[in-house]
C-alpha cells in the first residue's frame, strides 16, 4: 500500500514543536511518510538534542522522500533571523517563521503534494508581534482554502466536542451565537461523524450557554430564543440532535453514560476543559469542512519546557 504523505508544520520554532516533530518521526510510521515544514537551523538543533543518530535531509519534492531509515525529511522554508530565535522566548521572527510553515503546508496539500497537514502548536502572541492577524490555525486554513463553513472538533478519551465559537472573548460569545450558526455546526458534526468516524446514526448533544440551561429564562434567554430552535431545525433535517443540556451534566452523559457521539459547545473553554481533563496529552484537534485534511495536537507551545526534552509527542501521534 502506498504511504500517505503528511506535511508536518514545525510550529513556533521557539516552542516544543520542533522537539515533538522529531520525536514523532522517530516512531517510524509504517503507513505514512512525514515531512517537516520548517527551517534547517531549527530542525538541526532539535535533531541533535532529541534524535541523535538521525539526519535532517532537505527535500524539495514531497512525493520523493528518500526511503532511508533514521532520517528527518525537511521542506526548508529558509527563513531569515532564525539564529535570533531562543527556546521559550516569544518573538516576531518566530511568529513569521511559523506562519510560513503553515502556508507552505496548506499549499502542498491543495496541490496534491501532501495527503494531510499535521500542525504543531503556534504562539498567537508571536503572530501578533509579527503583524499576522489570525486568531489561530483554523482561521488560516479556512481563508487559504476559501472555506466559509467550517468548525473545530476536539477529541480525546471517548469525548468529541465541536465548537460554535472559537477564539473570542467570553463577553462576546452571546452576541456571536445564532440559530443558523449552531445548526450549521451541528450539521457539519453530523456529516463528519458519518463520513470520517463511520457512525451511521450519530447522536449529538447540544450544550447550553447558561447555568441550568437558563432555568426557564431565569439565567438567560439564549437557550429558548437561539439554541432550542437550532436543535429543532437539526431534528427536522434528520439529525439525531437533542438539548440544550446544562454543561455540568452533558459531558458526563457523553463520556460515562455513552448517550452522545459528540457534544456541540457554545464557546472554546466549555469544550476544551473536559477534553483536556480526560486526555491532556492525547487530545486531537480536527478542522471540519475543509477540502483538505488538517489535524493537530490539542495543546500549546509550552514555552516553559521548550528545549528541555520533557515535551510529549503523544497527542500528535494520536
Amino acid at each position: 500500500m502506498k504511504k500517505k504523505i503528511i506535511a508536518l508544520t514545525a510550529g513556533d520554532p521557539a516552542g516544543i514543536g520542533p522537539e515533538i516533530a522529531v520525536k514523532l518521526i522517530k516512531r517510524n510510521h509504517k503507513s505514512a511518510s512525514i515531512i517537516v515544514f520548517g527551517d534547517l537551523m531549527v530542525m538541526l538543533g532539535a535533531q541533535r538534542k532529541f534524535a541523535p543518530g538521525y539526519a535532517v535531509v532537505p527535500v524539495k519534492d514531497t512525493r520523493k522522500i528518500p526511503r532511508k531509515k533514521k532520517i528527518i525529511p525537511l521542506y526548508d522554508l529558509k527563513n531569515k533571523n532564525m539564529s535570533s530565535v531562543e527556546a521559550g522566548k516569544v518573538s516576531a521572527d518566530a511568529g513569521r517563521a511559523a506562519f510560513s510553515y503553515i502556508k507552505a503546508a496548506i499549499n502542498a496539500a491543495l496541490k496534491g503534494d501532501a495527503d494531510a497537514v499535521l500542525t504543531a502548536p503556534i504562539s498567537k502572541e508571536a503572530f501578533h508581534r509579527a503583524g499576522i492577524n489570525y486568531a489561530g490555525h483554523t482561521e488560516i486554513f479556512a481563508e487559504m482554502t476559501k472555506t466559509k463553513n467550517y468548525a473545530m472538533m476536539l477529541a480525546s478519551g471517548g469525548l468529541r466536542v465541536v465548537l460554535v465559537t472559537i477564539h473570542t472573548a467570553l463577553t462576546k460569545v452571546p452576541g456571536l451565537l445564532s440559530t443558523e450558526k449552531i445548526y450549521r455546526v451541528t450539521a457539519l458534526a453530523d456529516k463528519a461523524l458519518k463520513k470520517d468516524f463511520g457512525i451511521k446514526a450519530p447522536r449529538i448533544g447540544i450544550a447550553a450557554l447558561n447555568p441550568h440551561a437558563g432555568e426557564n429564562c431565569a439565567f438567560g434567554k439564549e437557550e429558548e430564543n437561539i439554541i432550542a430552535p437550532a436543535v429543532l431545525k437539526a431534528k427536522k433535517a434528520g439529525i439525531l440532535a437533542s438539548g440544550p443540556f446544562p454543561s455540568d451534566t452533558v459531558f458526563y452523559r457523553a463520556v460515562v453514560k455513552k448517550e452522545f457521539d459528540a457534544v456541540i459547545c457554545m464557546y472554546h473553554d466549555q469544550g476544551l476543559i473536559p477534553v483536556k481533563l480526560i486526555g491532556f496529552e492525547t487530545g486531537v484537534n480536527i478542522t471540519l469542512g475543509l477540502p483538505i485534511v488538517r489535524v493537530s495536537p490539542d495543546h500549546g507551545t509550552a514555552f516553559d519546557i521548550a528545549g528541555t526534552g520533557r515535551a510529549s509527542d503523544l497527542s500528535m501521534y494520536e
